[in-house]
């Protein structure tokens, strides 16, 4: 189960447990290769670069990633981070006073931050449906989300995968549910390309927004927004540029405007057709083989984490993909953090003690924490048993 060699691959430290890929990522080095070789590209010739042959660049690096997805190009909008796709989307929504936008006590602080804000401004209420935990089976977060729906309801915000807790939620029967009742449907799907399938056009959703610095481990900047079609003349950018009268020819104003929001370094978007060839061929069975291999690796790290620390798992194996999280002791300091970012002392002192950077989440809210591991190829099992075996030392210290 281990990652024979692939580490080498990556540059991060070899001193340190990285165990906490589902943040930020880490991108192999012939992935950055090649980003540094389309920077060069970029400042050899800057105008020829952006002027002249960007569009076309972005076009044929959208393709693979469509095909990744399982959709039309011709659906799929190029943003930096799934935080700037949902951005697009909610900010793009007819909303009017009364008017109400469903989501989960798990979803992202960020993109729930975007949900307030739109609120505030239009006069809509944000409604928080909080699902059960531990889940016994995928069906109760779809009965919970229905139980919250009331004539009001227009939108959910749901995560694909929940950042927190690592959970895959059922997303095909919630789209279901929501279409069912005339419900639009904003899939966070931050976590999920790379880690579960993701077959859009199959899904029954009206956006799905997600990362390719995660799990499919492209540089940072790169990301993707779907929006279906009867959708793509209502959805803006949060930036407007040159795009919203740029002459669209056979390219729609969808593509225009999200393609060309200004100057910035594209490169990491160009990039993901080599991520997805590199990650795709470092085993035999391709992706699915990655995915499986994680996930795997993913759950025996859980039943070791269960051994030593007690208590019930989250959610069923088939709600896992390729992050895990349990709970630690509460902490005596119930304050709220200072930092949304892994400011948390248990943090701190695993990496600073033990060389090992893992997340410490607090959840629901402090003293209540939780400690999420994630799983990717350059992982070993023991990583996660060096993990196992500092936590008591570690917890013995935040707790005195």
């Amino acid at each position: 189960m281990g990652a024979t060699n692939h580490r080498d691959h990556w540059t991060l430290d070899p001193d340190i447990a990285f165990l906490n890929h589902g943040s930020f990522g880490a991108c192999p080095r012939p992935v950055l290769a090649e980003q540094q070789a389309w920077r060069d590209r970029l400042e050899r010739q800057p105008v020829q670069f952006f002027a002249r042959d960007l569009a076309g660049l972005l076009d044929e690096a959208r393709a693979p990633l469509a095909q990744f997805l399982g959709c039309a190009p011709a659906d799929l909008a190029w943003v930096t981070n799934a935080t700037a796709g949902v951005n697009a989307v909610l900010q793009s929504q007819p909303l009017a006073p009364g008017d109400e936008l469903l989501t989960t006590d798990h979803e992202y602080n960020a993109c729930r931050n975007v949900l307030d804000y739109v609120a505030a401004r239009t006069g809509a209420r944000v409604v928080v449906a909080t699902l059960p935990l531990p889940i016994e089976e995928p069906a109760h977060v779809v009965d919970t989300l229905v139980r919250a729906v009331t004539a009001n309801t227009r939108l959910l915000l749901v995560d694909h995968v929940t950042s927190q807790t690592g959970l895959v939620l059922p997303i095909a029967a919630i789209a279901k549910a929501m279409r069912e009742r005339g419900i639009r449907v904003l899939v966070d799907g931050a976590h999920a390309p790379g880690m579960v399938p993701v077959a859009l056009d199959t899904l029954p959703v009206d956006y799905y927004t997600g990362n390719c610095h995660k799990w499919l481990c492209a540089p940072k900047g790169a990301g993707f927004l779907w929006v279906a079609a009867q959708h793509q003349e209502e959805v803006r950018p949060a930036i407007i540029s040159h795009g919203a009268n740029a002459p669209t020819g056979e390219r729609s104003r969808f593509r225009n405007e999200f393609d060309w929001n200004g100057t910035s370094d594209p490169t990491a978007m160009l990039c993901v057709p080599a991520a997805l060839r590199f990650m795709g061929e470092l085993l035999p069975g391709g992706w699915p083989a990655l995915r499986e291999q994680n996930r795997a690796l993913a759950l025996t790290a859980r039943e070791l984490l269960i051994d030593a620390l007690g208590g019930a798992p989250l959610a069923p194996p088939e709600m896992i993909g390729s992050m895990v999280a349990h709970p630690l002791p509460p902490s005596r300091d119930a304050s709220p953090p200072t930092s949304m970012l892994y400011a948390n002392p248990l943090q701190e002192s695993l990496l600073r003690e033990h060389r090992i950077e893992v997340p410490i989440v607090p959840w629901p809210a402090p003293p209540a924490r939780l400690v999420r591991i994630s799983a990717q190829l350059y992982n070993e099992l023991d990583e996660y048993q060096r993990l196992v075996a500092a936590l008591p030392d570690a917890l013995a210290r935040d707790l005195a």
